[in-house]
Formats: structure tokens, C-alpha cells, sequence
């Protein structure tokens, strides 16, 4: 699935001569932004289990999080930033705590103690996640391709990610129906019987589920549960952009980022949507068109400094968009679009790294910032920091993406559920 610059580039509409320019291998704001916050994952991981804080303020270990971190040591390794050696050693820690963990059916909780014991993420969630499971194993998948040596260390850490990877029971989390949901708890059952359904961050639940070699579902079940029976479609027009799918909009950033870490969205395509890469193209410059628009007058909102995500806020926390505007401006929301819209990420980062003295700390950009507010974020998050690092590497080399795609079981499960790619 490896593809040139040029195929992405073709489909943005954007000119040859602005990608030559904007895809300099050797670009040293990027660079230094992503080896800064990867280290979120590296040198601020819990230290029993190598897994990631849920936000640094925190001792808490996420998973979905802690996938993203786990995504990026093949980036890490070879950007030079740590040795193969170091990444091995730190895979063989995490297998030992994912191993030693308590599942649901083969399914991780959201987050855990440094010990494996699972903290509840509210009433009646105290179990299996199958989201946060899908982010973790995006992450896993990534690595089983990237350890390919034949070499003790790195078959075992094959090994040690197969067996995890084929006990994950995505069959039993759809409950006998044509659908998948989200929780399921030892205490609680189904109690809280949130079906996983698009569009929105979750496409690759679907996708794994089906990839499953030992608890896979069906195409229906995608058909039904994930598209709605095609009511996840919007093609509505949104800043003269065609919005594929999806709410109004386009919903908080991450919709185009969680699921793209591994999956490559450049030639994906199914009966719902032409283009995936499109999709999420048009999702990021609504969102960018958006606030360059600022219709509520916002301090601070431009061309320049532009992104509404899921993030911390000066009230607490919420899935910022269009439709959810509180004046907060999220970095990760640009800096994770760089694949979809280089020219425009590319001034945000900027713009961000000029203002470093208020917005960069010790693991790069902090969480958000309100100039509306007054407010800057004191610490980071996990699930924001790493879609930083692992798509501006899918925007350089396309190298999670290329990993990723070339996994068997990936192949099969997209095949299965009907995508061209």
C-alpha cells in the first residue's frame, strides 16, 4: 500500500509546486515537534508498565492512549530517536502488563492502575471498552508488522501480540445483534448499551472486528451497526466542501485522526464513501474554514490558529467543533490533520511555535489554549498527544499507514466488510 506524495496531493487539490515545498524530509519545526511530544510516551510513561498517564497530571494508565504511544515506537526507532534495542525492551514491559491485566472477553478497560487493576471511567463503566481495545490493538498491529526480525526478541513479540489479539471476543460485544457495543462490565453487563456507531472516531472497532481471525463479525453487522443502514451519510455542502459523512459540520477533529493512525485513508473506499481521504479532507477544512470564519467572534481565532477538537477547556473538558464552540483552540486538532491539509497545518504549527513561550512546555504543545479566556492548559493528554506524532509521520513517510495496511488480518477484514484499497 506504499503510494508517492503525489497520489495524496492529487486528491487535495493542491499544486505540485506547494507540496515540494511543504514536504521537506528534513523540516526541523516538525521534527523537533514530534520527537517533543512523543516523549510524552517515552520518557513520562508509567515506569512498572510502560503504558501512558491518561493526562500528566495524572498517575492513571490509559489504553486508547496508550495505542497511539505504542503506534509511534516504530517512528521513534527510526527517526533515531530511541534504539530498536530500547523499543524492544519497552514492548516486552507493556506485553507484561497487557498479559497480566484484567480483561473483559479478551477486551481492555479504559484505564488501569500500574498494577492492572481496572479504575471505573464512570457509573456502570467498569469493564470491557471495545473502542479503547481497538485503539490499543491499532497500536499493537502496527508493531507485530514493525518487529519482523527473526530474532528471539522479536518473534516473541509477535507471539506475545497474536495471543492478546485473538482473544479480544468482538463477537460477544454485539450482544447476538447486528451491531457492536461499546461496554460490557463483569458487575454490569450491558447495562449501559451504547451501540458503536458512525460516523465518528470509531470506524476501526468495525474494521478489527472484522479482521478478527478467531471472534470476527460480519458485513452486516458493519452495515447495520456502523452505517446506520447508511444514515451516517451527510453530503451536505459546508464552506463549498462536500461533507461525505457525518454531522454537521463535521463534528470535533478527532473523528479524522483516531481511526487513521494505522488505517490509510488515501485510496480506502466502501458503498458509504468515495474517498475516505476525502472525507477527512473535507472534515479538517470545514473545521479550518470555521474558524477562520469565527461566527461568534472569539478572540484569537484565524487562519493561523484554528482547530477544535476534544481537549481540555478553561471550564473543564469538552469534544470542541463547529457546533460546540467554546472558544478553545486545540493544536493537536491542526498538527493531527497535517496528511488532509499541509498548507493550513503548516501555518498553525507555525503560529503555535511562535507563541512557544506560552503554549510549549516539556512535551511539546500544551493540551489547548483560550486567548477568548485568558487560559492555557497546564498539562497534556495522552489521546491528544499522540495523533501528533503518528500523523504528521503518516503526512512525511506514510509509515504507520504502510505498516499497518500490510497486516494480513487487516486485509481480510476490509475485504470482508467491502473496501477497495
Amino acid at each position: 500500500m506504499s503510494f508517492g506524495c503525489d497520489s495524496i496531493y492529487e486528491l487535495s487539490d493542491i499544486p505540485i509546486a506547494e507540496v515540494d515545498e511543504l514536504t521537506d524530509p528534513d523540516d526541523e519545526l516538525l521534527e523537533l515537534t514530534q520527537k517533543t511530544t512523543f516523549n510524552y510516551f517515552w520518557d513520562f510513561a508509567d515506569s512498572s508498565s510502560g503504558m501512558a498517564k491518561e493526562r500528566s497530571q495524572s498517575t492513571v494508565i490509559t489504553i486508547g492512549g496508550s495505542g497511539f504511544g505504542i503506534s509511534c515506537f516504530p517512528v521513534a526507532v527510526e527517526r533515531g530517536w530511541i534504539t530498536k534495542d530500547e523499543a524492544i525492551e519497552r514492548m516486552q514491559k507493556v506485553l507484561t502488563f497487557l498479559e497480566g491485566s484484567a480483561k473483559y472477553h479478551g477486551a481492555f478497560a479504559h484505564w488501569y492502575t500500574s498494577s492492572g487493576v481496572t479504575v471505573p471511567f464512570g457509573t456502570q463503566d467498569d469493564g470491557g471498552d471495545i473502542v479503547e481495545t481497538a485503539l490499543l490493538f491499532q497500536g499493537l498491529l502496527i508493531n507485530r508488522q514493525y518487529f519482523s526480525g527473526d530474532n528471539t526478541e522479536e518473534n516473541d513479540i509477535r507471539d506475545r501480540i497474536t495471543t492478546l489479539w485473538e482473544a479480544v471476543e468482538w463477537d460477544w460485544y454485539t450482544q447476538g445483534k447486528k451491531s457492536i457495543t461499546w461496554h460490557w462490565s463483569s458487575t454490569h453487563g450491558f447495562a449501559l448499551n451504547h451501540t458503536v456507531s458512525g460516523w465518528n472516531e470509531a470506524l476501526i472497532v468495525y474494521v478489527l472486528a472484522a479482521a478478527s481471525p478467531t471472534h470476527s463479525i460480519d458485513k452486516e453487522t458493519y452495515e447495520k451497526g456502523w452505517a446506520r443502514s447508511g444514515a451516517m451519510k451527510n453530503g451536505e455542502t459546508y464552506y463549498d466542501r462536500v461533507l461525505p459523512l457525518g454531522e454537521t459540520l463535521g463534528g470535533p477533529l478527532f473523528f479524522a485522526h483516531y481511526s487513521f493512525i494505522g488505517l490509510d485513508p488515501t485510496n480506502l473506499s466502501d458503498q458509504y464513501a468515495t474517498n475516505y481521504f476525502v472525507q477527512n479532507r473535507a472534515h479538517s477544512l470545514i473545521n479550518y474554514e470555521y474558524c477562520k470564519d469565527n461566527p461568534k467572534n472569539y478572540a484569537g481565532y484565524s487562519e493561523n490558529s484554528w482547530g477544535l477538537t476534544a481537549s481540555d477547556n478553561n471550564n473543564g473538558y469538552s469534544a470542541h467543533s463547529p457546533t460546540n464552540d467554546l472558544g478553545v483552540i486545540t493544536p493537536t486538532a491542526a498538527l493531527s490533520s497535517f496528511p488532509y491539509t499541509p498548507e493550513e497545518s503548516r501555518q498553525a504549527l507555525e503560529y503555535f511555535y511562535e507563541r512557544k513561550n506560552e503554549l510549549w512546555g516539556e512535551y511539546g504543545f500544551y493540551d489547548a489554549f483560550s486567548d477568548e479566556y485568558g487560559w492555557v492548559a497546564d498539562g497534556y493528554l495522552a489521546i491528544d498527544q499522540g495523533p501528533i506524532v503518528a500523523m504528521i509521520e503518516n503526512y512525511r513517510t506514510q509509515l504507520l499507514w504502510n505498516l499497518f495496511m500490510q497486516d494480513q488480518n487487516v486485509k481480510d477484514g476490509l475485504t470482508k466488510l467491502g473496501f477497495t484499497y
